[in-house]
């Protein structure tokens, strides 16, 4: 008899510390600015490779400004809703030069990709990560995912799901008054 008393507790108890742990998972990667990231505060992984124009970019020549580096996909429906903002940003800051663009393609084609930005805009480059490297060395989970990466190329934000424009802005403000 008491063992049948005692297996509901236990149950009941397993399923709390459970929830508990999911909590914990769910909310503790907001870190306000963005979310945790074993990158945040070391050099960025290289990005080098071939454009969708055909052309080349490194991430090295864009040092001496930030660089919002933007994973995405052309399937992605929170990746399409935040181009226009990306757009915004970029033309926001390219005239100045304080800040720019680079995307990397995410589990799309090519021809899908070039054929987005020819209907979408977007003036930045889009490189491509055929064998998925590039997310890989930034641990990208999922797409839309941006990092921001100061001048010396140190890596300072990343942030998960949709960016806007106004949002970049503050966070630029914000770190190149700290």
């Amino acid at each position: 008899m008491t063992r049948r008393r005692i297996g509901p507790w236990v149950a009941g108890a397993v399923l709390v510390v459970a929830a508990a742990f999911v909590f914990v998972l769910a909310t503790g990667g907001d870190a306000g600015d963005g979310v945790r990231s074993a990158l945040i505060g070391r050099p960025a992984p290289g990005i080098a490779g071939e454009t969708i124009d055909g052309g080349t970019y490194d991430l090295l020549d864009d040092r001496g400004g930030f660089v919002v580096v933007n994973f995405f996909a052309t399937w992605c429906v929170p990746c399409i809703r935040e181009h226009p903002e990306l757009v915004e940003f970029d033309e926001r800051h390219r005239a100045d030069g304080d800040a720019a663009v680079v995307s990397v393609v995410f589990d799309s084609r090519p021809k899908q990709v070039r054929e987005f930005f020819e209907r979408n805009g977007g003036g930045w480059p889009v490189v491509l990560d055929p064998d998925g490297r590039t997310a890989l060395e930034y641990g990208v989970a999922g797409v839309p995912e941006s990092y921001l990466v100061a001048p010396d190329g140190t890596v300072l934000v990343k942030i998960e799901g949709g960016v806007t424009a106004e949002d970049l802005d503050a966070l630029l403000r914000r770190v190149q008054g700290a």
